[in-house]
């Protein structure tokens, strides 16, 4: 492996650390992490996966089948329980890895216990984490997650965390795509505010669509209101749970593309004109009039030095307003919940 790395003359190895990897999500993910679709063809990867005890066996396979893909990029794999090995060094992080809610669970104790899950975390990447890590969070309850995890990680910069609203924009994305009858990279700019929940507001008001050489607003292609206002939001917003009912497991395929989407935007940059959404941590600037200290979803653009900027001034309608302030309040509610828990 090392005489390949030196022949095709290429960078030194990032390490990556994907949690909860010997789930569903990682494994339909890892594959694709390691050859090289989420930080570059020409880029090596030492993968460190991290789960928990009981799963070892099962991480163990993992670690053969990715050995047997005999991938040139992959370096090195580490597959380990142990959070000091699992965060150490890392330049990137991808937190699938959470409890799921079960039958009968509420809301507030899928919270208590992802919580102390999270906290550990982020301690552990505050420990022993590069400071310029990038952490995306993954498992749901995602936003809140995320800021409990930023909460115990203070000598890293918060600017460097994120959770995954990409799952919802690329659901979005599609249903606009097959509304309209064109491919998915015809549709350019749909937002996602707010929470990965089902108060979350998928907004086409900003969005275009690219139809036989024409460049159009979203709206103005699809010409029907009651369908973007209502049944449009309404799909989004339940896809996860549509999925589950049909598929009797959560999204899996999907989940772990979004996750290369976000990671590999994050990593190289959105284009001219592009935005994407992503949860970030609101500051006392307030964007759009989202109280501070939150992890809410926003459309950004990302610099090719991996700055992520909220995109500003967009215009909001009434209507986009209540909802963007909706998911805003569940939020809110969410982490002081979550804090706590944590306390």
């Amino acid at each position: 492996m090392q005489e390949q790395l030196e022949a095709m003359s290429i960078a030194d190895p990032i390490s990556v650390v994907v949690t909860g990897a010997a789930g569903q999500i990682a494994y339909s993910l890892l594959y694709s992490v390691a050859k090289g679709d989420v930080f570059g063809k020409d880029q090596p990867i030492i993968l460190n996966l991290l789960d928990i005890d009981a799963m070892m066996g099962v991480l163990n396979g993992v670690v053969m089948e990715l050995q047997d893909c005999a991938l040139p990029l992959l370096v090195s794999i580490i597959g380990t329980s142990d959070p000091t090995v699992a965060f150490n060094n890392v330049d990137a992080a991808m937190l699938v890895g959470a409890m799921p809610r079960r039958e009968g669970m509420e809301r507030k104790d899928l919270l208590k216990a992802n919580g102390k899950i999270f906290q550990a975390q982020g301690q552990a990447l505050d420990q022993y984490a590069k400071k310029t890590v990038k952490v995306l969070v993954v498992g749901n309850p995602a936003n809140t997650n995320a800021f409990i995890c930023k909460r115990y990680a203070p000598s890293i910069p918060a600017e460097n965390f994120s959770c995954l609203t990409r799952l919802d924009q690329n659901r979005a994305v599609a249903q606009v795509a097959v509304k309209v009858d064109v491919s998915c990279s015809d549709v350019k700019n749909v937002i996602i505010w707010g929470n990965h929940s089902s108060t979350q507001y998928p907004d086409i008001a900003h969005a275009t669509v690219t139809k036989k050489g024409q460049t159009l607003p979203a709206a103005s292609v699809i010409q029907n209101d009651n369908w973007i206002n209502e049944d449009f939001v309404k799909i989004v917003q339940k896809r996860g749970a549509a999925v589950i009912e049909a598929r009797k497991l959560s999204s899996a395929m999907s989940a772990a593309k979004a996750i290369c989407d976000h990671m590999r935007s994050w990593w190289f940059g959105t284009g001219p004109g592009e935005y994407v959404s992503m949860g970030v941590l609101t500051d006392e600037s307030r964007p759009y009039g989202i109280p501070a200290n939150l992890m809410y979803s926003f459309p950004v653009t990302i610099s090719a030095d991996r700055k992520v900027t909220i995109v500003p001034n967009l215009s909001i309608s009434d209507k986009a307003r209540a909802r963007m302030d909706e998911t805003a309040k569940e939020l809110s509610e969410e982490a002081a919940a979550a804090e706590a828990f944590c306390a």
